[in-house]
């Protein structure tokens, strides 16, 4: 049985419980949850195995890589320099970044940017992954790209390119690279572990990911056999050239192994954020107050920050999605713990949100990357945590 670690303060006992039925029930192998509560930790959990080859058990500091929970952090250093002044939501990307213009996107607002609104899911040639490493290629690649659809009639998930084209906007206003920036003015200020472009130093603490397979692969199965309200979907995925295989394609090859010295260490700001729960929720936990005297937004920049900006059909994942300018807000699918929460997913799991009506903010991370609506496991917690607020 999973030896479960850390803390929790009186009435959130839930928390624990749900968090050890994840291994016990939900497949967990190594993981951690974290909850603030009005600016303080009430929940700081971790248990299980942070590398199954070598049995290396999860400590309090074990890092893990979150995938696209990673575009919470951006969206907050670009809204961090929109309250500076620096970057206008309104204002076209070419403002910024000049070679943008081309193709047709001279008038792309900011905010069409950070919400994936912009049609620049895919490249039409994908890039060299060691060149996209790099950054420049990449950034010049996209500046050149012609919109996918026109710009602001409809939104789909920039599931790998958004980070390259928020991360430039940063670059470009700041002088700083995004993971540079994220590490001065949030990590280092709030003490969190947690960085886009892993140094060399902190690799050892590294979890390693376990992928679990489908139970079955409906993508080999006969088309009359998939769930009807799977078909879409699946048919996307059995094309190469849909914006579902794309999106995730832009580069050759196009698999990643996020698990490689190289790929850790680059700056890839929409999908390679390595660190723990507890520095996520404590982030998400200074963007609706303060913590230990440190807050990251003011009132009035977080609510144009998390107001709504797409909603309904996405063009990449086919089911409805709704985002604000870089976050996700909650669907049917993610209530988070409610309303007005907002912050993001990750690939297999993960989740950092947080919640301004009731006072959370939320960290969960694991190595065991599950796909599909069978995976339960930071819902069976964000429930958990409702439990205990009522």
């Amino acid at each position: 049985m999973t030896t479960i670690n850390g803390e929790v303060a009186p009435g959130f006992e839930p928390v624990r419980e749900a968090f050890a039925a994840n291994f016990t029930q939900h497949g967990d192998i190594g993981a951690a949850v974290c909850v603030y509560w009005h600016g303080r930790p009430v929940v700081d959990l971790w248990g299980g195995v942070a590398d199954v080859d070598t049995g290396r058990p999860w400590a309090q500091d074990t890092l893990q890589l979150v995938y696209s929970a990673t575009k919470g952090a951006t969206a907050t250093a670009a809204h961090m320099l929109v309250e500076r002044g620096m970057l206008d939501l309104d204002a076209p990307v070419a403002k910024y970044w000049p070679e943008f213009a081309a193709n047709g996107k001279a008038d792309i607002p900011v905010r069409w940017l950070l919400s994936h609104q912009a049609g620049l899911v895919a490249l039409d040639e994908p890039l060299p992954l060691a060149e996209a490493l790099t950054w420049d290629p990449m950034a010049a690649a996209l500046a050149a790209q012609r919109p996918l659809w026109t710009p602001g009639t409809a939104h789909g998930y920039h599931g790998r390119t958004w980070g390259w084209l928020v991360g430039e906007l940063i670059r470009r206003v700041s002088g700083r690279s995004p993971g540079r920036f994220f590490a001065d003015e949030i990590a280092r200020p709030l003490g969190l572990d947690f960085f886009i472009g892993l140094p060399a130093s902190e690799r050892e603490r590294v979890s390693r990911m376990v992928y679990q397979r489908p139970a079955v692969d409906l993508t080999t199965v006969p088309p009359e056999d998939v769930p009807e309200e799977l078909r879409e979907q699946v048919a996307a995925w059995r094309d190469p050239h849909s914006f579902s295989n794309r999106a995730f394609a832009v580069t050759n090859p196009a698999a990643i192994d996020f698990e490689s010295p190289e790929v850790q260490a680059a700056e890839l700001p929409s999908s390679n954020g390595i660190g723990t729960a507890q520095a996520l929720a404590r982030m998400y936990a200074a963007l609706i107050g303060e913590v230990d005297g440190v807050r990251l937004l003011a009132r009035e920049t977080l609510a144009s920050a998390t107001e709504e900006q797409a909603s309904g059909k996405d063009q990449v994942l086919l089911f409805p999605s709704r985002f604000s300018t870089g976050y996700m807000l909650p669907t049917e699918g993610n209530l988070m713990t409610g309303p007005h929460a907002f912050g993001h997913t990750g690939r297999g799991g993960s989740l950092a949100f947080a919640d301004p009506e009731h006072g959370i903010g939320f960290g969960y991370v694991m190595n065991h990357i599950v796909s599909g609506s069978d995976d339960v496991r930071a819902a069976s917690l964000t429930e958990a945590v409702r439990k205990s607020l009522a």
